[in-house]
């Protein structure tokens, strides 16, 4: 039977945190966590949740994933304790990894959880910052090998903002030699340092595309992808993104231009007929429902791997 394996890195900040073999190895577990072949008892385990930004998909699949391991998850609200009243980092960190065996922080700025994994003795999850989003891109991975079987010969294309999503599609993808291509306005690319590290990674550089151009992109992909155009954090760009986005939505046209088998992913919440139409996140296509179920099986797999 497949076990837990541990992991090289104590902490997981980034998808470069992991080889390509843990990868592999995550999405392995978790599917074997969804077809219910898998019983790991993490008794007295505490998983603690730091939230500074709202959640319902993150926070609800954390504390599932959890309970399933048989552990426990406290919820470390800001509004509701002393972070949010501006204790620092390094003495919250330092205090709550003496209480909890993990923690998972959702934040703004990559460099406050770099600093709770300075100070914090156990192990720390990115549940997402405005970098990075990796548990996030482990689901759609896993997604797209059920639907695939393997990622050879893979292309995905990722139609929207250069966000913390599309860097980290950008460094998984990496990892595992598939064709990812980013189509975004032009300014909002994504980050530079990620590129950077993709192309060191990539043995193929080809594989990594980046393009203002969404109808040129989606030509033969198999998966499409998508996100919300202002995350949160930028309400006030948000009329201006609505208008520089103009044509970069995820419409029966786009789709069409894909492979005939090509799946949909979004990684939720969707505005609706702004980054994607009804008719596409509820057609035959779309592997959304699976993707967002499927957070709940790799965070099983990752907390397995970090606490076994």
């Amino acid at each position: 039977m497949l076990k837990p394996h541990k992991l090289a890195k104590n902490n997981f900040l980034s998808s470069l945190d992991l080889s390509t073999e843990e990868v592999i190895h995550i999405l392995d577990l978790a599917k074997n966590f969804k077809n219910k072949e898998l019983n790991i008892d993490l008794k007295n385990k505490v998983l603690g949740l730091i939230f500074d930004k709202s959640s319902t998909r993150t926070r609800v699949s954390f504390q599932v994933a959890m309970t399933r391991l048989g552990g426990t998850t406290i919820d470390l609200n800001p509004t509701t304790s002393q972070i949010g009243r501006g204790e620092p980092i390094n003495d919250t960190a330092r205090v709550l990894s003496r209480y909890c065996d993990v923690l998972a922080v959702r934040t703004f700025n990559h460099s406050d959880l770099e600093e709770y994994a300075k100070w914090s003795n156990k192990p720390v999850i990115n549940a997402l910052t405005d970098l990075e989003h990796p548990c996030q891109i482990l689901a759609d991975f896993l997604t797209i090998k059920e639907e695939f079987r393997d990622f050879k010969n893979v292309v995905l294309t990722f139609v929207g903002d250069g966000n913390n999503v599309a860097n980290s599609l950008i460094l998984c993808g990496a990892l595992l030699g598939v064709e990812v291509r980013i189509a975004c306005p032009k300014g909002y690319e994504p980050n530079e340092s990620i590129i950077k590290k993709a192309g060191e990674i990539y043995k193929d550089k080809n594989l990594l595309k980046i393009t203002n151009d969404p109808h040129k992109a989606v030509l033969g992909s198999n998966v499409l992808y998508t996100d919300v155009w202002s995350s949160m954090g930028e309400e006030n760009l948000k009329e201006k993104k609505d208008n520089d986005f103009n044509g970069f939505t995820i419409d029966s046209n786009l789709v069409s231009k894909a492979y005939k088998d090509a799946i949909i992913l979004h990684c939720l919440p969707a505005y609706r007929s702004k980054e994607i139409t009804d008719e596409v996140i509820d057609s035959r296509q779309s592997r959304i429902f699976d993707q967002a179920e499927n957070r709940m099986h790799v965070q099983q797999a990752l907390l397995a791997c970090l606490l076994s």
